[in-house]
């Protein structure tokens, strides 16, 4: 028996590993020019600014939207200051400003550095998935290996570099997928899907990382689509499960993460913030702190006789708050005292009601006439109304609309319903005109009531934030019960789902004010050079660092682009005309590359042509990888299947190797630029400013 066990297991067990030799030095190389002395300089660094300011808020839970772009980001740059002991007492108020000896510089900055240097061996295996050799495959790494703004980028608490890494995994592993055939064991079938689910994660996570991943996203999924249509005619594969799988990894799973991403975002950040005047009440409430402090114990159900406080729906990013005051208008009025007090049992305001609305301060009744707004003459005044002139009586009368009513329920919520106040006797809706009053009107936004037919219907409603059940009949008794809510307890967690929606729009609706920055550029000045980024300067030195890229290399990624166009159209004149200069095979590895590489740069390219933003030179950095992807492997194929004559082909070869030597030379020459060090004299740095729309700094000794 025993005899039998070791002829089962084919003893002795032989282990054989490959190992790419070049790979690993490729990743050695980057880890190195990314990782080294990455502690310098030990100061806030160009959007090191922006970045840390929500990393210090994720340290102390606190709540905050960042139109800019989807938390997973956010979260990666917080765990990186959490490895390093950071607990977010740091004021990330300026460029320049010294890291105390508290916080673990570090480890701020690693995360962001290692994505970027995994960049470099990624580009290696995506060249070869692209089934061109190792010397395009070395040769697509050492121009990534040797970009100056790519070093830059990665080498600080910034996200670029991160967003390239998953985007440069998610086609790798597609890659590895559609390339990998599938054996006639369960176990290959298994792994070759692993890649496709890892492409799927990958996906998820450059959209979770910036918006932008979205674009490269897609351009993955154009790809897979044609890729599955072909296989919709082999028969002898499974075409169901195919696309069943294809369709839970590149689809569901993406979206999946996408949503998971948010869902540990609002779990971490459960305290209320600064931010919080960007949301509903609703979404307030649900915070620790802030509004749910103020309105801890109200009673949940608007009644008749309750005393609220409204703020409008339109008040974004400025809060608003329905409210009055003793002075009158321009015209001399007297008032009269209205009692408040709540029925027992409270008898709750129902959608379709008609009710007053009465100030508790001065006990005037809000009241509207078809009579022109003081600053909105399309509009209706609204007033505390007064009897001094009997000629006009009170319209007093409001009806209640609960736009997000319940199906099971139309009872006026606290927090949670969102209402429109229209009049009776006009049919207006009360809003916010968005016109600030004179000093008569204490410079205060005017309300006014509209007709439905001309209101902005987004811009109609109205929230009850403090709420308590009126019960003294005397004025000054009610004014100390607004200070002392009666404690009815009610739960008003919102569901997540209800927060993630809410969060989603004001991502896409409430921008920050974009102004004009001494480093913003337009797309074009991207591609020739025009611009540069001033991220660092020493306050008492002309050690600096700046986001220039290397210019050789900037110009091969220029010239490929070009070459591949110009070869695409050659070639599809020539095959329309009947002649098929290269195989089908060639052909296809040639479509293939243009779909990556060409597409690649175009989606992550072209969109910002058409953004109303400010923009800066890093925004082009993931455009300009797939270019560096494209340049040896298109060279590959020129060597191979344009020039037939030896001696173009080692001219070739001598040139590539010149290019090669020229894009070293121009990485070491900018070296100090790049890592800060060591420090150039004034003429030296003079002699680096290329191009005169450069912005190199330096002092005069």
């Amino acid at each position: 028996p025993w005899g039998n066990f070791a002829v089962m297991l084919h003893l002795p067990l032989m282990v054989t590993a490959q190992v790419d030799l070049v790979l690993v030095l490729v990743t050695v190389l980057s880890l190195w020019t990314r990782l080294c002395h990455l502690s310098y300089p030990n100061a806030v660094v160009f959007d090191e600014v922006y970045y840390g300011q929500f990393v210090s808020l994720y340290m102390k839970r606190v709540f905050f939207i960042d139109d800019s772009g989807p938390p997973l980001g956010h979260m990666i740059l917080a765990l990186g200051a959490y490895l390093g002991g950071f607990d977010g007492n740091f004021a990330w108020n300026r460029i320049g400003a010294e890291y105390p000896c508290s916080v673990s510089v570090w480890t701020l900055r690693f995360l962001p550095a290692l994505c970027g240097a995994l960049c470099v061996p990624l580009v290696y295996l995506l060249t070869l998935e692209l089934k061109f050799s190792h010397l395009s495959a070395l040769g697509a790494a050492l121009l990534l290996l040797l970009e100056n703004s790519l070093i830059v980028q990665s080498r600080f608490m910034l996200l670029e570099s991160v967003l390239i890494f998953f985007v440069l995994l998610a086609f790798f592993s597609y890659l590895c997928f559609y390339n990998l055939l599938i054996g006639p064991l369960l176990l290959s079938s298994w792994f070759r899907y692993g890649w496709l689910l890892l492409c799927g994660a990958s996906c998820g996570a450059a959209i979770g990382v910036k918006y932008m991943g979205l674009f490269s996203y897609l351009l993955l999924l154009g790809v897979a689509s044609l890729h599955t249509w072909n296989l919709i005619g082999d028969r002898t594969l499974s075409v169901c499960v195919q696309c069943v799988c294809r369709f839970f990894c590149l689809l569901v799973l993406p979206v999946l993460l996408y949503v998971f991403w948010f869902y540990v975002h609002l779990s971490i950040l459960s305290h209320s913030g600064p931010h919080d005047q960007l949301m509903s009440s609703a979404f307030q409430a649900s915070l620790r702190g802030g509004l749910s402090r103020i309105t801890q114990g109200q009673p949940l159900e608007v009644a008749y006789g309750s005393q609220v406080t409204l703020k409008s729906s339109a008040s974004q990013p400025i809060p608003c708050w329905l409210h009055s005051h003793k002075a009158n208008y321009p015209i001399r009025c007297s008032g009269h005292l209205q009692e408040m007090m709540v029925s027992s049992p409270p008898r709750p305001v129902r959608h379709g009601d008609v009710i007053q609305l009465v100030h508790g301060m001065t006990s005037r009744f809000l009241n509207s006439h078809d009579v022109a707004a003081p600053m909105s003459p399309h509009a209706q005044e609204v007033s505390g109304y007064i009897n001094f002139n009997v000629s006009m009586a009170a319209q007093n009368l409001w009806r209640v609309d609960i736009s997000n009513r319940e199906v099971e329920s139309d009872v006026w919520k606290t927090i949670l319903s969102e209402v429109r106040l229209i009049h009776v006797n006009t049919s207006a809706v009360l809003k916010l005109s968005g016109v600030s009053l004179p000093d008569w009107g204490f410079r205060q936004l005017e309300i006014v009531a509209e007709k439905l037919f001309k209101a902005n219907t987004g811009n109609l409603g109205w929230t009850v934030e403090e709420h308590r059940y009126g019960t003294s009949q005397e004025q000054k008794e009610r004014e100390v019960e607004l200070h002392s809510p009666s404690h009815i307890d009610v739960d008003r967690k919102i569901s997540f789902w209800a927060k993630f929606l809410e969060l989603q729009w004001k991502m896409l609706t409430v921008k920050q004010e974009d102004s004009e920055h001494k480093y913003s550029s337009s797309p074009l000045e991207w591609i020739t050079m025009e611009t540069n980024i001033a991220y660092w300067l020493h306050s008492s030195s002309n050690a600096q660092i700046h986001l220039i890229g290397n210019p050789v290399s900037w110009g091969v990624a220029n010239f490929s682009l070009l070459a591949y166009q110009v070869l695409a159209v050659f070639y599809l004149l020539r095959r329309r005309r009947g002649f098929k200069d290269l195989p089908h095979g060639v052909w296809c590895k040639f479509v293939c590359l243009g779909c990556v590489c060409v597409g690649g740069w175009l989606v992550n390219f072209v969109p910002f042509l058409l953004m109303e933003k400010t923009l800066f030179l890093y925004h082009y950095l993931p455009a300009l990888c797939y270019l560096y992807l494209l340049s040896p492997a298109l060279l590959e194929h020129m060597h191979t299947h344009l020039l037939s004559s030896v001696t173009y082909q080692r001219a070739l070869c001598v040139w590539a190797s010149a290019v090669l030597l020229s894009v070293f030379l121009s990485y070491r020459t900018f070296c100090p630029l790049t890592y800060g060090n060591p420090e150039l004299s004034a003429n030296e740095l003079r002699g680096l400013k290329w191009r005169d729309s450069w912005d190199i700094l330096y002092r005069r000794r």
